[in-house]
């Protein structure tokens, strides 16, 4: 260390750099956090409602949809599920809660009573949401069987 004729070192002052600069890492890290807690609790809130909704699309089979065999069970139509879906969303309202919130291709019926529904959302994570104008795009898929019981 050199000194100065008023008898201060060089290095002095030169930890406001490092503070600064560590400070800006942990803003940077915390708004990181942020968006991307943002982005998982939209996902969970869309699976929560996918749940839902496939629920009721699994009980809109009809009586006369009950399948000949063995063991009778019923069966789903794509249309049923789609429209039961939709119906449960717009009874919930769910639309005010989620941006753009629409059922996905993907959305119908499988073999076994099976009903499928794909649900996408579009997430605004917070302080960054100029980076991202258009958001992202969250997808939750949930599967509901129907079950005839005696």
């Amino acid at each position: 260390m050199t000194t100065q004729p008023s008898g201060r070192t060089r290095e002095e002052g030169q930890i406001a750099v490092l503070v600064i600069g560590f400070v800006a890492l942990a803003l940077l890290l915390a708004t990181v956090v942020m968006a991307a807690s943002a982005v998982y609790l939209e996902h969970k809130k869309l699976l929560s409602l996918a749940d839902g909704a496939a629920l009721a699309a699994a009980d809109s089979f009809m009586v006369g949809d009950i399948g000949t065999g063995s063991r009778p069970g019923p069966s789903l139509v794509d249309e049923r599920v789609r429209s039961g879906a939709a119906s449960y969303l717009s009874g919930t309202g769910a639309s005010s809660h989620h941006d753009r919130l629409a059922l996905a291709a993907g959305t119908g019926s499988e073999s076994g009573g099976t009903a499928v529904v794909v649900l996408t959302a579009v997430a605004h994570p917070p302080v960054i949401s100029f980076l991202l104008p258009e958001g992202i795009l969250v997808e939750a898929r949930s599967v509901a069987r129907s079950s005839l019981t005696q």
